[in-house]
Parts: C-alpha cells; sequence; structure tokens
C-alpha cells in the first residue's frame, strides 16, 4: 500500500486569506461590473473557500481598454530596455522575499506539495530575473551591403498580450508569459485558470511594490468560455499566449484565425520514456518515478508512457512497481508529502475513471485506488500499470494525474514506432548509453524536447514546445523575444543611389 500521511497531520488553512478574489484593471482592484462571483474549492475539502469575481466580455474590454491605453500613452513602451530591466529585476526580487508564503497559498489552491510549491515559487523569481537580462543582453542583425547599404533589425513591442494560463503550477507558468511580455515593452491583460485563482491575486501587489505603471499588467479572472473566449476574440488583443489543452488550443486556434492573431500555444502531452537494456536503469526507474509523479502528475512533459527493452523489461516493472508503492501521498503543506491532492474534485473523477478504465487495459502493478487515510478530498495513490498494449486508451490519451503506462518492445525500430505512435508530441526521454542510438532516436521521435540520460531539467535559454497536438510555436529565450516583438526591417543607403529609371524623359543621344 502507498505510504500516506497519518492523521495526526490536521489539515492547513493559510492565515490572512482574502476575503474575496477581484480583477485588477487599470491599477485598481475591481469587481466584475455585473457583480458575478464563483466559488473557489480547497482541494484537501473540497470546500468553497473564497469566492473570485467572475469576468465576462464587458470586464475584458474594460482591461483591454486600461491596457491599450497603458501601451499607447503610458511610459512602458518607450523606456529604455534597461530601465523595463531594473523594474523586472524588483519583481524578482519581491517574489523572492515571499516565496514561502506563495508557496503556502499555492499549495493550498492547488494541492501541490508545498516542497514542491516552493521550488515553483523560486523559478517564477528567475524567471523574470532572466527576462531582465536578456532585454539588456538582446542583440538584433545588422548586415552590410559594402558602399551601398546597411540593412538592420528594429525590435518593437507589439501592443496587448493576452496570457491564458492553466492551472499546474499556476503562479510560475504565469511568470513565465509575463516576464517577457513585460520585458519586450507590452502591456498584458491575464486571464489566470478559473480552478486556482489565489497565486495570481498577489501579482497587484509585487507589481505595485516594484514600480510597474499602471495599466500595463492587468488581470481578469472567469470562466474560459467567458472571459478567455472574449480575449481571444478581442480586436485589440494581437497576441495570445496559451497553456492547456490541446482541445482548448483547438477553440482559440479556429475563434483567433478571423483577427491574424500571434499565437503561441503549449498543449497536452503523452510523453514517451524509453528505456534500453544498456541504460542505468536505477537511474532510469528515478527518473521516470519523478517524470510522472512529481507535481502530481499534473504535468504536460510528464513521461506517463514506458517503453522498456524487453531484456529489462520484468526486473524494471518489479523495480519500479516497488518504488511507487513507497511515494508518499499526504497533506500538500506536509514537507514529507511527495504527492498531494489533485486540484478540483472534476479533474479526480477524470483521473479515477482513466485508473478503473486501465485495469481493463493492463496488469495493475501499483495503486489503484484512494490511498488509506483520505477518504476526502482529491488523493489518488500513484498508479502503475504494466503490459499495456499500444492501442489502449490509457497508453494515447493524456490523463494528467499520478498514473502511468508501462509496454515492452524488442528493436530500436519497434520502439520508434510506439514512441511516436500517439497523436502528442511535446518531450520524450531516452535512456541509453549507446551514444550512436541515443542521438539516431531522439533526432527521429517526434517530440519538441528531448533529455537523454536526464530527468526534465531545462536551461531558460532554450527553446519550449511541442510538434502535432502538443502546440504551436516555441517561447523560452530569445523565442519568446521574437514571439513578443515585432521584427522590423530597415534599410539605409550609404552611398549614391542605385534606382532603376522608369518614366524619364527620353533624351537625344
Amino acid at each position: 500500500m502507498t505510504d500516506s500521511t497519518t492523521l495526526t497531520v490536521e489539515r492547513h488553512v493559510p492565515a490572512d486569506l482574502p476575503d474575496r478574489i477581484l480583477h485588477y484593471i487599470g491599477g485598481e482592484s475591481v469587481p466584475s461590473l455585473d457583480g458575478d462571483t464563483f466559488g473557489v474549492l480547497d482541494p484537501v475539502s473540497n470546500e468553497v473557500y473564497v469566492e473570485a469575481a467572475a469576468g465576462k466580455k464587458a470586464d475584458i474590454e474594460r482591461a483591454v481598454e486600461a491596457a491599450r491605453t497603458a501601451f499607447t500613452e503610458g511610459p512602458w513602451p518607450r523606456m529604455l530596455p534597461r530601465e523595463r530591466s531594473r523594474i523586472l529585476h524588483r519583481i524578482a526580487d519581491v517574489v523572492e522575499s515571499r516565496d514561502a508564503r506563495l508557496a503556502e497559498l499555492e499549495s493550498f489552491d492547488t494541492g501541490l506539495p508545498i516542497t514542491q510549491a516552493l521550488g515553483q515559487a523560486r523559478r517564477a523569481a528567475e524567471n523574470f530575473r532572466f527576462f531582465a537580462d536578456l532585454i539588456v543582453a538582446q542583440a538584433d542583425d545588422t548586415y552590410k551591403v559594402p558602399g551601398r547599404q546597411i540593412n538592420y533589425v528594429n525590435r518593437k513591442p507589439i501592443g496587448v498580450a493576452g496570457l491564458i494560463t492553466p492551472w499546474n503550477t499556476p503562479f510560475m507558468l504565469e511568470s513565465w508569459k509575463l516576464g517577457p511580455a513585460l520585458a519586450t515593452g507590452n502591456t498584458v491583460v491575464l486571464k489566470p485558470a478559473e480552478f486556482t485563482p489565489l497565486s495570481a491575486s498577489l501579482w497587484p501587489e509585487i507589481f505595485e511594490e516594484a514600480g510597474l505603471p499602471a495599466g500595463v499588467f492587468n488581470l481578469v479572472n472567469g470562466m474560459g468560455e467567458d472571459a478567455g473566449d472574449a480575449l481571444v476574440k478581442h480586436p485589440d488583443v494581437p497576441l495570445i499566449s496559451f497553456t492547456g489543452e490541446s482541445s482548448t488550443g483547438q477553440l482559440i486556434f479556429g475563434n483567433a484565425a478571423p483577427y491574424l492573431k500571434g499565437l503561441s500555444m503549449e498543449l497536452g502531452g503523452k510523453s514517451p520514456a524509453v528505456v534500453f537494456a544498456d541504460a542505468d536503469i536505477e537511474a532510469a526507474v528515478d527518473a521516470t518515478i519523478f517524470g510522472v509523479f512529481s507535481l502530481n502528475g499534473e504535468r504536460c512533459t510528464a513521461g506517463s508512457r514506458i517503453l522498456v527493452q524487453r531484456d529489462v523489461y520484468d526486473e524494471f516493472v518489479e523495480r519500479y512497481a516497488t518504488q511507487a508503492k513507497r511515494v508518499r501521498v499526504g497533506l500538500p503543506h506536509d514537507p514529507a508529502t511527495e504527492v498531494g491532492a489533485l486540484v478540483h474534485p472534476e479533474h479526480f473523477e477524470k483521473v479515477m475513471s482513466y485508473v478503473e478504465l486501465g485495469k481493463s487495459e493492463g496488469r495493475l502493478v501499483a495503486g489503484g485506488g484512494r490511498p488509506a487515510g483520505h477518504e476526502t478530498g482529491n488523493f489518488v495513490e500513484p498508479t502503475v500499470f504494466a503490459d499495456v498494449a499500444p492501442d489502449a486508451r490509457i497508453f494515447q490519451e493524456e490523463i494528467f494525474g499520478p498514473v502511468v503506462a508501462i509496454t515492452p518492445f524488442d528493436t530500436d525500430e519497434e520502439a520508434l514506432a510506439l514512441a511516436n505512435n500517439t497523436k502528442y508530441g511535446l518531450a520524450a526521454y531516452i535512456w541509453t548509453n549507446d551514444l550512436k542510438r541515443a542521438h539516431n532516436f531522439s533526432q527521429s521521435v517526434e517530440a519538441g524536447m528531448v533529455w537523454l540520460n536526464s530527468n526534465n531539467v531545462r536551461d531558460l535559454r532554450t527553446p519550449f514546445g511541442g510538434v502535432k497536438a502538443s502546440g504551436l510555436g516555441h517561447e523560452g529565450g530569445y523565442r519568446s523575444i521574437d514571439f513578443y516583438t515585432d521584427q522590423q526591417s530597415v534599410h539605409i543607403t550609404l552611398g549614391k543611389v542605385h534606382n532603376p529609371t522608369f518614366g524619364r524623359e527620353a533624351t537625344d543621344h
């Protein structure tokens, strides 16, 4: 049975929770124009702990107007990069100074283990610091045609960026979009996930303390079909950056098409972890356990399909199942907890439906239910299915929870076919000590990102994004700068103008 927190540890409710969560528009905290609200649940008790303003089209219009005014009339887009950089560094300073409080609220709101939520808060600060440095160091292309022309690239902020963020690690993922959008001089309207608005409500105070001008950052809470839809369809929002489900991404793609908006979409995944017989099995087990059970399994890059070469398959499954049973499920605020509570009862029901389905599609070797001692709340045992066929739904469909499918293979060719046998293509993890195989396989696998003999560790300078149903475009490093700026080519004649002559009056020669 999976280890779980004993009942002597009680549910933690942070002190000084807000009475209500409001929008933030034009530098002021405001309710919805129609006064509508929605309840936000604590995933440990599934009780409503706060009401949040439910934004609609009118609230989005008000936020976009504030952001547009700040862009066209305010100082932010016209500041020198160094001036914006200083403010972004101050934002990072404030986030770092409040990391414990941020983690506490994030853990309470999402069900993430407190130690992992703390890491995400610190990563959020690093995102701002990274783009604060990058925008100052940014160099653009210049081309010289000797004696005739100089051509150079001038980058300009685009306008109002619409940012739509998910409920897994929400604060960190918000920072990931806010950092480059603000660094490049845009103004923003953020629509956070409705399941987890608590940590997003801290941004206004952080930005005010750091000196961000009013109207540059705006926040509208609400349902995706209301606030999110209105943001995507607003004609004065030329950019949409979205992280979430592939099906939602398809809707956004269609709704943005009439406006020819710039789109960056990081969508779902069903990433393979491929373990060859020559791999370091202990390291592979450790990494693949962490890769699917960290962040409660609610991570787009989770290696939720583990493909293992038959020579080591039985050993791997036994070791993996044994270790998965020891993963500690517990209350999110307990520092010993490794898997907390899933974010919402709706998502809990979805994950549990896949667990039940998996019992008919594979051999259950660990987990498979609710952990002992957690009869309420959205707790799921780390669940492992072996001998899963490639056409099984638990092999093909994104579960987004602590559930993994293990499948055997014999040859490199079979492993590659299995790895590519889904509609998704976000990440892949390859475990082998054969250098030639590692490079050839990684370059053939259909994934936007590949890790060789490595857990998911990403340098912020590298591109993040997927192929197939896993996304459109890339962000991260200079790719984020590309997305949030217009690249204008400027051409200057240096010497005599070399023009073809049309229409000149004919002269005698």
